[in-house]
């Protein structure tokens, strides 16, 4: 089944991508994840940890927001978790086997965006891996009234690009996948949304009505709730004269 796109292009069905998800694609790109060193920027509450740490993998995490790394300590005790930007990480080069931007890159202030890259390729004697959501997709239309992330989302592979086009890394992989999420209802749905930053919280409230309109045009009903497709990015990413 397809989707139509966002925007005045509002006719048109988008082709559907590969389903996939950032953990299977983690273990393919990245495997085997156990015994390895890895470095979690912008990791939140610790969700992407606690799933690489489960799988025997040595993880430090990094975050600006000193409460998500409050929870994050809380909720995977075997992991390091450090209070800090993207732009300047406070580890000695090639401290890590590989470096992770999940969901996080766009949260970058898009000044510090190219900073921020050059930092994690330099505390990784490996590859860097970043996956971002992209800005098209029913999961991303039924949360634009709530918070728009179209200019930020377009900055960040804008950023990515630009990084490459000046010499500074390589492509060494390049794929664009279908992240399915289910949801029961509206208020499952807002949860997610607040769950990665409770700033939207008010809007979330004060929205609830048309998020829920926007769910039913563009989400796929399913037995006990709704499908919402989110289509990401994936970019390996490796060094080319970086330096500290």
């Amino acid at each position: 089944m397809s989707f139509p796109d966002a925007g005045p292009a509002d006719e048109a069905p988008r082709v559907r991508r590969p389903a996939g998800s950032a953990l299977a694609l983690i273990e393919e790109w990245l495997g085997p994840l156990a015994g390895r060193h890895f470095l979690d920027v912008g990791c939140g509450r610790g969700a992407l940890a606690k799933a690489l740490t489960a799988r025997g993998a040595q993880v430090v995490g990094i975050d600006p927001a000193a409460e998500a790394i409050e929870a994050a300590r809380a909720a995977v005790p075997e992991a390091r978790f450090d209070v800090g930007g993207a732009e300047a990480l406070p580890y000695p080069s090639g401290s890590f086997d590989a470096v992770l931007l999940l969901n996080s890159f766009h949260h970058v202030p898009q000044h510090l965006m190219a900073a921020a890259l050059a930092q994690a390729l330099r505390v990784g004697r490996g590859p860097l891996l970043v996956i971002e959501p992209l800005a098209e997709g029913p999961f991303f239309e039924a949360m634009r009234p709530v918070e728009d992330e179209t200019v930020i989302r377009h900055a960040a592979q804008a950023a990515i690009a630009d990084f490459v086009a000046e010499g500074r890394a390589n492509i060494v992989r390049d794929h664009v996948f279908d992240d399915v999420r289910r949801f029961s209802g509206v208020d499952a749905f807002l949860d997610k949304i607040v769950a990665v930053d409770p700033a939207r919280a008010e809007a979330a409230r004060r929205l609830r009505g048309e998020v829920a309109v926007l769910m039913t045009r563009w989400g796929t009903p399913e037995e006990g709730g709704v499908c919402l497709v989110q289509p990401h990015r994936a970019v390996l990413l490796e060094a080319v004269g970086i330096s500290p």
